[in-house]
């Protein structure tokens, strides 16, 4: 009796926790989870910012997961980008001219919405690379 008692409790709990992290996921205001951007900045390579390398940093198994979040969206992100300036340059014979002719043509032009990235990470347009690119936020002091 104690155990069907102590396994029925188990269940009760664990479904409980279950449906509150999802609700805190879907509820939570700080949340990124399925929020979209077209905010891009202009990369300024001499700006100092950190340009992240979108490799996942992940040495607990326990945590794996939540850190290969945010790399693989980068990785997605730059790769639907790439593949978007692909396009415009082979319909039009050249690559955007600057920053305005991306945003306007590829990224408005074609609707396109970046997923929110975590850490404070920023999408950057890098124009002499043409290439999407993702910087660490800059922190107050700089």
């Amino acid at each position: 009796m104690r155990l069907m008692l102590l396994l029925t409790a188990s269940v009760l709990l664990l479904c409980g926790c279950s449906e509150s992290l999802e609700k805190q996921t879907q509820k939570s205001k700080n949340s990124i989870i399925g929020k979209t951007t077209q905010e891009i900045g202009q990369f300024d390579p001499n700006a100092g910012l950190t340009v992240s390398d979108s490799k996942i940093q992940a040495t607990d198994p326990l945590t794996a997961g939540t850190s290969a979040y945010g790399p693989m969206l980068e990785k997605i992100s730059k790769s639907h980008i790439e593949h978007a300036v692909r396009l415009f340059e082979a319909e039009n014979g050249h690559y955007p001219k600057n920053y305005e002719e991306f945003m306007e043509k590829i990224i408005k032009a074609n609707q396109i919405q970046l997923p929110l990235l975590p850490g404070g990470k920023r999408y950057q347009y890098d124009e002499a690379n043409h290439a999407l690119v993702v910087v660490d936020a800059p922190t107050e002091n700089q």
